[in-house]
């Protein structure tokens, strides 16, 4: 099993889908008016207005809400994107910071309160295990496994 996407729901796509476009400096796709996504080439941040609540219900979501979820993203280089960053939130949580775990990270929060954290190994350990989070393309690891040539 592959976590693939997480979705935010919220009251105000266009701003929020602009703040994650100008953060990580990828375009967001538009699927529908109420939807967008910012993939990467490992994964899928999906963001939807509160009229998509509709197909799943009433009350199963409640935008600007969140207080238990961190959003992350792996970054070349925390210090840059900080500088790009804090142009564009009010709210840093932290400033550039060397975590005690080998990741240097910065968090801040989206405009519907949402923490983001941008991190960037840098202790051996640390770069080891994000090594793990760089996924290859399928076909790559089946033919090193011997499954293909």
């Amino acid at each position: 099993m592959n976590l693939v996407s997480l979705r935010i729901i919220t009251a105000d796509i266009k701003r929020l889908v602009q703040f994650f476009e100008g953060v990580t400096g990828i375009t967001a796709k538009w699927l529908t008016d109420d939807f967008a996504e910012i993939s990467s080439n490992f994964s899928t941040l999906a963001i939807g207005s509160t009229r998509t609540l509709a197909f799943f219900g009433e009350g199963v979501a409640q935008p600007a809400a969140n207080k238990s979820i961190i959003i992350e993203f792996l970054v070349e280089n925390v210090d840059e994107d900080y500088e790009r960053v804090k142009v564009l939130t009010s709210e840093i949580v932290q400033i550039p910071t060397t975590m005690s775990w080998g990741n240097r990270s910065i968090l801040f929060r989206d405009p519907d309160g949402n923490l983001i954290n941008f991190f960037t190994p840098v202790s051996d350990e640390a770069k080891r295990k994000s090594a793990y989070k760089k996924v290859q393309p399928l076909t790559a690891v089946c033919k090193k496994l011997g499954f293909w040539s």
